[in-house]
């Protein structure tokens, strides 16, 4: 197992990694809106912080050595799934013509406040 840290994604906000490589795949924690460099929330709507989520996630998958493309799998939680359609706008901005599989779900309440998280599996190649 390899154990996956940049500064360039904010830092885990707990016992936790950024994310992990176990056998050719990367396992992601949860991203959220944080900005890195001052590990304080960006938005105040569902757009901006899937924008910066998403910013999040392509960072920690570089560290690891993959891009969005190598994302085979991705949940995101959602605080209110009226939020759905905007978020699915700049998801299919980031992935492009890329599909992964993909859950979404209505969290009761997510991290610091945040309205988005979301991980992801990719595979190293």
């Amino acid at each position: 197992m390899e154990f996956v840290s940049t500064k360039k994604a904010p830092e885990a906000i707990g016992p936790y990694s950024q994310a992990v490589i176990a056998n050719g795949l990367v396992f992601t924690a949860g991203q959220i809106a944080l900005d890195p460099a001052s590990m304080t929330m960006v938005g105040d709507d569902v757009a901006r912080q899937t924008e910066r989520v998403l910013q999040n996630l392509a960072a920690v998958l570089a560290e690891a050595g993959c891009t969005l493309s190598d994302v085979v799998k991705t949940t995101v939680y959602l605080a209110d799934m009226a939020d759905f359609s905007v978020m699915n706008e700049v998801y299919a901005k980031h992935f492009g013509d890329h599909r992964p599989a993909r859950a979404t779900v209505e969290a009761a309440a997510l991290p610091k406040g945040g309205l988005v998280e979301i991980d992801a599996i990719a595979v190293r190649s």
